[in-house]
């Protein structure tokens, strides 16, 4: 059974102000210990809309005033935005009920000024306003200077002070258009691959759990689980409205749920909201939850007079991918339709080259020869062999001027869903094939097959004997 490891303050109780005092003589303490603290803020649910709307607009105030100091003494400040940018009668007609969240592009600027830098917008109500509501969000949030992270672009990279943190956004909660994230999946789980080779902490926000339920369910237990196996080492969630406990669940942190953060529900367990304070330095990160209420006739929140959460330091990866003599770092371009990355090469800390923007899905690397170590990707590229824009591996080699292709993915004996490189033997690629053919392609098979291939210098040729298929396949069960 998993350990809460959570304290709760005592009945001692503090002013918001000595509070504060006491976060600010942390930061300078934790400063001297060490290599400069990197700072990530996570905040609750956010809405813009209804009654909060209301608040902004009639009272001439900024939801925010009370927590700019908190949030521009941080690296990165994140949230979770419920809703689209549109009109209401741009709303998905729907079968789920649940209400419709129009937000006002002019009120987007609001979360700019705020300090917040990351918004993640994979959720229930994201797809209010159709797909075109969720595309005027990005677009809007970008305008401003705001990283939106949702499915289709997750994982992003940040790199602060040396350090390289991602970040997913999942939903596994109906939107109106009765979708949602499935867990597990190949395309999480080589989407958390690829985040945990290219950065130091791989953080996962998700929407999941049932609303005002103060106690995790078995999905979201079920579910961290998966994640954590899978590389995620915090999980920040949300949708229930309400605190949930968090937990450390096989040593990562699981914030169940932060609450609301700005939103207009009544009820007394809905006013509060959780604050998640990371502190990265020295090869560790330490979470803090700070909690936040609202005061009487307003739903703005303030930081509350304690601290009740804290996790111990959990040690993470100081040097994410290393091959030959080259450290390779992520620099992500966020786009609407085609998620693509910058890799960067360094020596001795020193920038060597970079590539141009590719598409890549998940990036690992061996002794393919047994002697020379070489970069194994997949690939998003367009192949005339099924005319279609799909999955390829290549293979490259490195040197000071940047990547050489050496092997493009030819001779592969059916359609792709995924390949690695196995962790038992350094020349072996076990992939996992559609249930169709290049020669008859058709996406609707749902049947999958295994198969085995190894490295003979020029590519990949297919295997059939059973103790290697039997690594392949063992692979893909866990």
């Amino acid at each position: 059974m998993d350990n809460t490891l959570h304290y709760r303050s005592k009945s001692v109780r503090f002013s918001k102000y000595f509070l504060l005092i006491i976060l600010f003589f942390v930061i300078l303490t934790s400063c001297k210990k060490g290599g400069s603290e990197v700072r990530v803020i996570f905040v609750g649910d956010i809405l813009l809309s209804r009654n909060v709307k209301e608040e902004f607009q009639t009272k001439k105030t900024f939801p925010w005033d009370n927590l700019k100091p908190l949030f521009q003494s941080s690296d990165l400040v994140a949230g979770n935005l419920e809703g689209a940018v549109g009109k209401i009668e741009d709303q998905l007609i729907s079968d789920v009920e649940s209400p419709v969240f129009n937000i006002d592009s002019t009120d987007i600027p609001m979360l700019e000024e705020a300090g917040f830098n990351i918004i993640t917008i994979e959720n229930n109500h994201s797809l209010d306003l159709s797909k075109k509501g969720k595309v005027n969000t990005i677009e809007a949030l970008k305008k401003n200077n705001i990283t939106p992270i949702y499915l289709e672009n997750s994982p992003q990279f940040f790199t602060v002070k040396g350090v390289v943190i991602s970040l997913l956004s999942l939903n596994i909660v109906l939107s109106r258009d009765s979708t949602k994230n499935q867990i597990p999946s190949i395309e999480i789980k080589q989407k958390l691959r690829f985040a945990k080779s290219l950065s130091n902490i791989v953080v996962v926000s998700i929407h999941w759990g049932s609303e005002l339920l103060d106690w995790p369910n078995k999905e979201q237990r079920e579910t961290a689980k998966w994640l954590i196996k899978n590389g995620a080492d915090i999980i920040i969630g949300g949708h229930p409205h309400i605190i949930q406990t968090p937990e450390l669940i096989d040593g990562k942190p699981v914030f169940f749920s932060l609450g609301n953060h700005l939103f207009d529900q009544k009820y007394p367990r809905t006013k509060e909201g959780l604050i998640v304070d990371i502190r990265i330095q020295d090869g560790k990160f330490t979470c803090f939850g700070i909690i936040t209420l609202t005061k009487h006739n307003s739903f703005y929140p303030e930081i509350s007079d304690r601290i009740i959460y804290k996790f111990e330091p959990v040690p993470y990866r100081i040097t994410p991918f290393q091959i030959n003599n080259f450290t390779l770092k992520p620099l992500s371009i966020t786009e609407i339709d085609n998620n693509r990355i910058i890799l960067q090469a360094f020596k001795k800390e020193k920038k060597v080259w970079e590539t141009h923007p590719m598409s890549i899905i998940s990036i690992s690397s061996s002794k393919l020869d047994g002697k020379n170590q070489y970069l194994f990707t997949l690939e998003n590229h367009y192949s005339s062999l099924d005319s279609e824009t799909n999955q390829r591996p290549y293979v490259y080699s490195l040197d000071n001027k940047g990547l050489i292709a050496r092997w493009r993915g030819s001779a592969l004996s059916w359609p792709l869903i995924d390949a690695q490189i196995s962790p038992d033997k350094d020349n072996l690629l076990c992939v996992l094939h559609r249930g169709d053919s290049f020669i008859k392609p058709d996406k609707t098979i749902k049947n999958t097959r295994v198969a085995a291939y190894e490295w003979n210098g020029f590519g990949f040729k297919g295997l059939s004997d059973s103790i290697t298929c039997e690594l392949c396949e063992k692979l893909y069960k866990e």
